[in-house]
Order: structure tokens, then C-alpha cells, then sequence
């Protein structure tokens, strides 16, 4: 397994979009995954950073993003981890915890100290260094449980 930087490997932008949206998106937000990974690969601070998981023959097992806001109301904490994503036949082999091991690594090289990220998931990010820190709310309506990860330990 391998993670590549949308940023570091632009070559991989046009099959990122692709799955991010396939996997993401529905009709009105396709928009938002090809806009923000095209800027990402042109920005000149450490996010947004958009990642892809492969495997052999370089086929995507999965992805993930960090960026500043996952349409939360907490503005006031960043950054986040989004659109962590592992394929069905691979589940159950820890490669989501890859993704979010690089994820802490990029946030703490620019300089962060904490991660977060939602979800309605409870048990999974907590196996990987994720707490609970509050309920937060998205502008379309729902809330989702906010999980805090301190860098510095």
C-alpha cells in the first residue's frame, strides 16, 4: 500500500476527482470535489491536501482529505479529516488508519496540534487516537459527533 499527495503527484488529479466524487458526491456537489482538488495542487499553505490509498497495480483502495472545514459549525477548529473512504473488499485491514496516520503527519509538519474530524460513526476513529469532543451542525439540517485528536502526544 502507498499514499500519494494529490499535490505532489498533479498527474493523479483527474482520477482523484473521479473517485472522490464516485464515491462523495451526488449531482449538486460534484462541483465542489473537482474545484477544491484542482485549487489544492496550486495552493501555496499546507491545506487543503487531498490523498489517495493504492494498492497493487496502483488500484485506489481509498482516500481522504484534509482541509479546513467539513461544512461544520465548529469554524473554530481545524484541520479536518474528511472523505475517508476504504473500499468494501478492503475493510478490516487497518488501511484506514494509513490514511489518517498521514493525515496526522502533514497537519503536524504545518504546524497544528490537534485533528478533527465528524462523522456518525462511533468506535472506529477512536481505535486510531480520535475523541469525542462535541456535536456539531451542517448547514443542510443533520449534526454529526465532532472527534478531537491531539498531535503532540
Amino acid at each position: 500500500m502507498k499514499i500519494i499527495s494529490i499535490r505532489e503527484n498533479p498527474s493523479y488529479k483527474d482520477i482523484a476527482i473521479q473517485y472522490f466524487q464516485k464515491r462523495w458526491a451526488n449531482e449538486a456537489t460534484m462541483k465542489i470535489y473537482e474545484d477544491c482538488i484542482s485549487n489544492s495542487i496550486l495552493a501555496q499553505r499546507p491545506l487543503p491536501q487531498w490523498y489517495l490509498l493504492l494498492g497493487d497495480q496502483d488500484k485506489i483502495v481509498g482516500c481522504a482529505g484534509l482541509i479546513t472545514n467539513d461544512f461544520i459549525s465548529r469554524m473554530d477548529l481545524y484541520p479536518w479529516v474528511c472523505a475517508v473512504y476504504i473500499e468494501k473488499e478492503y475493510r478490516g485491514n487497518a488501511y484506514g488508519k494509513l490514511l489518517l496516520d498521514k493525515a496526522k503527519e502533514d497537519a503536524n509538519e504545518a504546524g497544528f496540534s490537534n485533528l478533527y474530524l465528524c462523522t456518525h460513526h462511533v468506535g472506529f476513529y477512536e481505535k486510531y487516537g480520535f475523541n469525542y469532543l462535541a456535536e456539531g451542525y451542517h448547514p443542510w439540517g443533520e449534526s454529526s459527533r465532532i472527534y478531537e485528536c491531539d498531535l503532540q502526544r
